[in-house]
């Protein structure tokens, strides 16, 4: 038995759902842990596509149990509409479970987090829009509406006339909006009710019956370490803690359950949004990784900036989620370059730095300081093995390893499951991988 923690280890849009789908095969269960449909998960099986926002990866698998848990935000209609094509694909949602205490994302949240985004003008964050942040601030301000709410009509009816009433002297005078009327918006939510009452539990407890079970657990993050809203580049975030300590909070269990989190990083580096960005490139290599990766976010479809790998942000990372193994995705995006670089330590104002700055304008400052690889320059899209790749791609996965002093457990070359080189099972496998943190196969 193990429970496994998988995050991001950049800024997002690592890869996450591929490599939550592929652990998936071993889990019993998978609990995504924060965020909302602010997150994409993309997962290709069989030449079929599914983009996830809110349901766990391993629904693709039918014996493999779902918990949406307390820590993200829900917003009803959007997972209304994903259960229904999911369904409409021949997926059984059946082994779906909502915990009663997630937080659900009103119409109110939307409208306020439009407005105010649009407001911050040249100061904008970068956010979806999706109401994720709002909803996550009624939370700690205890003026939200949970899933236990949203299922009791009575319940929903008070929470829900009160709010409306609260929010819309907000929506009239500071954003000039028209206001929402209450009854509306509880004849709307009434119908989202009965149609996720069925799926909403006691989640935590369901949780601490699998670990009784000594069932195999999957705790599945959205969203990246540098998006943390704690630890990441504030203000340019995202409302919750992608980072593993976050699982605790957001499924509900203690950390003493927890036997290894893996951290997920691409073979180069990517950034949805607003926020400083040192190894972005703005020329043609950009536009290849771009190109060539399809970078373009799940959930807004706004194209990602690229840049080359940068192992300050990946050791802080390392820190920051205690991971002790990694997957490299999208190795196969470098296959056609001559060239690779690595950022290995930046400079700032003259002096070197090899630690992430969390002073904001400092890292604004960082010039990535380079090692140069040679590319290999012929795919790797058909390896399936360590000795499959060429002898450069595997040097440079050894100087990633090095870098990052964690070992390698999965490389991922394209977008399909079969597409993967699993180096070590981070469920079933021994604690350690072939790759190690020195670079040599062991």
């Amino acid at each position: 038995m193990a429970n496994v923690i998988v995050i991001g280890a950049q800024w997002g849009d690592e890869g996450k759902g591929k490599v939550t789908d592929l652990l998936s095969r071993s889990a019993d269960v998978v609990v995504r842990y924060q965020g909302g449909v602010n997150a994409g998960h993309t997962v290709v099986v069989q030449g079929q596509t599914f983009k996830l926002h809110l349901i766990p990866s391993g629904i693709l698998y039918p014996n493999t149990a779902c918990i949406i848990g307390s820590g993200t935000v829900i917003d009803p209609q959007v997972l209304i509409e994903e259960i229904d094509r999911l369904e409409a694909l021949n997926v059984d949602t059946s082994n779906l479970f909502i915990s009663q205490t997630a937080h659900v994302t009103m119409p109110y949240h939307r409208l306020i987090d439009q407005a105010a985004e649009d407001k911050r003008g040249d100061q904008k964050i970068g956010t979806t829009k999706r109401g994720i942040g709002p909803t996550y601030a009624d939370k700690a301000d205890r003026t939200g509406i949970r899933m236990l709410d949203l299922i009791d009509p009575d319940g929903l009816k008070e929470r829900c006339e009160w709010t409306v009433n609260y929010k819309n002297p907000v929506l009239e005078k500071l954003y000039n909006l028209p206001p929402l009327d209450p009854q509306a918006v509880i004849e709307q939510y009434s119908a989202y009710a009965d149609r996720l009452r069925p799926f909403v539990v006691d989640s935590s407890l369901k949780i601490a019956e699998a670990v009784r079970e000594r069932h195999n657990i999957l705790f599945e993050g959205a969203q990246g370490t540098l998006l943390d809203l704690d630890h990441g580049t504030y203000p340019y975030v995202t409302s919750s803690n992608p980072i593993a300590g976050g699982a605790c909070v957001g499924a509900g269990v203690g950390p003493t359950i927890i036997d290894r989190v893996i951290g997920v990083a691409k073979a180069y580096t990517t950034r949805v949004g607003e926020g400083p960005f040192p190894t972005e490139l703005n020329g043609e290599v950009g536009k290849i990784l771009g190109d060539i990766g399809a970078e373009f976010g799940t959930t807004t479809g706004r194209a990602r900036r690229c840049g080359w790998f940068d192992a300050v942000i990946g050791r802080y990372a390392v820190r920051i989620n205690g991971l002790d193994c990694l997957a490299i995705t999208k190795l196969d995006v470098l296959d056609s370059l001559e060239e690779i670089k690595v950022c290995v330590a930046y400079e700032i104002d003259g002096e070197t730095c090899h630690h992430f700055p969390s002073n904001a304008a400092l890292f604004s400052k960082c010039q990535p300081i380079y090692k140069t690889l040679p590319g290999w320059q012929q795919s790797t899209a058909e390896c399936r093995h360590l000795d499959d790749l060429p002898k450069q791609a595997l040097d440079y996965l050894k100087f990633l390893a090095e870098l990052m002093e964690v070992p390698i457990a999965i490389v991922s070359l394209g977008a399909s499951r079969d597409q993967t080189i699993i180096v070590e099972d981070p469920i079933h496998g021994p604690k350690r991988a072939l790759l190690n943190a020195n670079g040599d196969p062991v």
